[in-house]
């Protein structure tokens, strides 16, 4: 069995950053991802993907990704059931993200390009921000 999904968009809403109990940070944000086809207008539809990350990757993403910034999302999958307030039982669909690279830079306080989100730079001082480093312990599986 399979479950691998990948993503291009941009984010809705800066990330949110909590906290479980036990101390582990976990960060949820949405992806506007553009469809490859144009509708009956002529105008591409976009859809809304709710994304999942966690531990240290979350606080990464936390601190360096905002609003209508553009990321590549790598994961799988996860289809999960609850109860609304009414006591329906709904399904939400969400992408448990393994890896994120962020494809935009930031821009500092004066406009001018060329710094990453959040005053992040590489320590080797490359321009290139397309992977954040982090380990196999910031997978949380």
């Amino acid at each position: 069995m399979y479950n691998k999904i990948i993503l291009i968009g941009r984010l809705t809403a800066d990330p949110e950053l909590r906290f479980t109990p036990g101390g582990v940070p976990v960060s949820r944000f949405t992806l506007a991802v553009n469809r490859n086809f144009s509708n009956k207008q002529g105008e591409r539809d976009t859809d809304f993907i709710d994304v999942v990350v966690w531990r240290n990757l979350a606080e990464t993403c936390s601190n360096y990704l905002k609003k209508g910034y553009m990321a590549a999302v790598d994961g799988r999958l996860q289809i999960r059931s609850y109860d609304d307030n009414q006591g329906i039982r709904r399904k939400a669909a969400e992408v448990i993200a393994e890896n994120v690279r962020f494809l935009d830079r930031g821009k500092d306080s004066h406009g001018q390009g060329g710094q990453s989100a959040g005053g992040y730079r590489p320590k080797n001082n490359e321009d290139d921000l397309s992977e954040v480093p982090f380990t196999e312990d910031d997978i949380p599986f």
